[in-house]
């Protein structure tokens, strides 16, 4: 017998695969010829945390369809590659047909449980510094290049009242109940304020002939009769958004107590000026429920008005400076002529 006979080659001990290698799975993607494609990817988002960010990796042609299922969501950090690129090599199978080599070295590998998703491991508490990393992240990603929102003017605001978990017991819904409503009178220190008359002197008059009273003063009788925090204005709808007027539905609610309902409304020129129009409508709901206070209720009476127009107005023959259009205006006796307008003898 020949001495190397006698001694027989040792076969080496399989070492543990040292997790920077590529395991079965790379080597499945590696076989493919996208894990340049594939590793750029999981770069991208391992450093932008942003899958939008990453536009420039997503869009090969190659790499596109060798995962159309994978879930984006799942890669966010290079140790679970492994998952990722199993979920490829899956996707590759039910889009391109492998050689036979490939599928008969595949068929040789046991089935290996996937591992458990990253939404169902137990995350880690966040710590401050991960909460600063991940709120400086947001602040450094890049602008969209394109519109984020839909075009209001067309689709309306979604601004649904919300509908709250709580029970009666606990909290009061304002954007349905009517609770208090006519339950009491209000104290007579407060009543007096609002029913206090009417200062000529802070009514104002528009150039068509309407009285009104600036809608911050019925703020200020409000915060005078009840104080601060002890009225509210309440939305009970959605705003209802058309071409030309922004409309919804308030409460007021006083000492808390519903005190009356009423639908605003504001017109607008062009999209941009839908915000505005929001709180302008929401303004004009506040004066309409103002009324059932008595609040400035002059207003509202014909006689009161004749006599308030002849004591402190007067119509006034105006040129317009932009078209010179002339037409007749009404001011009060107090006031002079202002822009847009010209005063004409």
């Amino acid at each position: 017998m020949s001495k190397k006979e006698d001694n027989p080659p040792v076969e080496p001990e399989v070492e543990e695969e040292d997790d920077d290698g590529p395991d079965e799975w790379d080597k499945r993607i590696f076989s493919t010829g996208c894990a340049e494609e594939q590793l750029k990817m999981n770069d991208c988002y391992y450093d932008k945390k942003d899958w939008r960010s990453c536009q420039k990796e997503r869009s090969l042609r190659a790499f596109e369809t060798l995962l159309p299922a994978a879930d984006p969501s799942r890669l966010v950090s290079h140790h679970n590659r492994s998952f990722f690129s199993s979920n490829a090599a899956f996707g590759l199978a039910n889009n391109r047909s492998i050689s036979q080599s490939t599928s008969s070295r595949q068929s040789s590998v046991p089935a290996e449980k996937p591992p458990a998703s990253v939404s169902s491991r137990k995350q880690p508490p966040s710590t401050p510094t991960t909460l600063s990393a991940d709120r400086a992240s947001r602040i450094t990603a890049p602008t969209p290049s394109q519109p984020t929102t839909s075009n209001i003017s067309k689709t309306g605001l979604s601004d649904r009242p919300l509908e709250l978990e709580t029970s009666p017991e606990e909290n009061i819904d304002w954007t349905r109940s009517f609770h208090g409503l006519s339950a009491e009178p209000f104290p007579k220190e407060a009543a007096d304020i609002l029913l206090a008359p009417t200062d000529p002197e802070e009514v104002e008059i528009k150039p068509d002939g309407i009285l009104y009273l600036p809608e911050i003063k019925y703020r200020r009788i409000l915060n005078k009769a009840f104080g601060p925090g002890g009225w509210g204005l309440v939305p009970r709808s959605e705003s209802i958004v058309t071409p030309k007027t922004v409309t919804r539905e308030y409460a007021l609610v006083c000492n808390g107590r519903l005190v009356s309902v009423a639908r605003g409304e504001q017109d607008y020129f062009s999209p941009d000026g839908i915000p505005t129009a929001t709180e302008g409508c929401r303004s004009n709901a506040l004066v309409r429920c103002c009324k059932d206070l008595g609040i400035a209720s002059e207003l509202w009476d014909p006689r009161w008005i004749r006599k308030f127009k002849a004591e402190y107005t007067r119509e006034a023959w105006v040129e317009h400076v932009v078209n010179k259009r002339k037409s007749k205006i009404w001011v009060r006796k107090d006031d002079e002529v202002s822009y847009p307008w010209r005063e004409t003898k």
